[in-house]
């Protein structure tokens, strides 16, 4: 918890300069390429988390990696890794993410189900969070997860809504340990 709250703190230092910048939105785009380039690459992954690997050498990939970011985005990792943080940057781009999804008024929900959705089924989930959150441009994470057997799990923010399958059938075995 210690880390995503560092990370919350570097994007938002990030999203204030960018922003000072003029470049706010330039630097989202490099913090999605970042969130999805280090989510896609576990050796990448791997390499920053690891001790063995000297930071300059973790600088160096980084800055080769994402070469074509701005000067800002290559200013957060010569921080991070100045700080020896490399290890955050995923978090961080996420955190930024987030933050300027939230500057710009967008809410973000992560629905899970336990198939796929179809396009009006996913359609009429977004007008309902557009009603529940009073915004007109919501973003959805759709994520499939058998183990919920049918039903969804809906997140936005911090709220929670669990009308899984598994979810009721956990609170009947509850009950009835309960009662034995």
């Amino acid at each position: 918890m210690n880390g995503s709250r560092a990370a919350i703190r570097y994007a938002n230092a990030l999203l204030q300069k960018a922003h000072d910048n003029g470049h706010a939105e330039v630097v989202f785009g490099d913090m999605q390429s970042v969130a999805e380039t280090l989510a896609s690459s576990h050796e990448l992954q791997v390499a920053l988390k690891s001790p063995i690997i000297k930071v300059e050498d973790k600088q160096a990939v980084l800055e080769q990696v994402f070469a074509k970011s701005t000067e800002d985005t290559l200013g957060l990792i010569r921080v991070l890794a100045k700080n020896r943080r490399t290890d955050l940057l995923a978090h961080v781009a996420q955190a930024y993410i987030s933050l300027h999804h939230e500057a710009q008024g967008v809410k973000s929900a992560k629905v899970v189900t336990a198939f796929a959705l179809s396009a009006d089924l996913e359609k009429q989930i977004r007008q309902k969070i557009e009603g529940l959150t009073g915004s007109k441009e919501v973003t959805l994470d759709l994520e499939i997860d058998p183990s919920i057997i049918g039903g969804f799990v809906l997140r936005i923010g911090d709220l929670q809504y669990n009308a899984s399958v598994a979810n009721q059938l956990g609170q009947i075995k509850r009950e009835f340990s309960k009662s034995v």
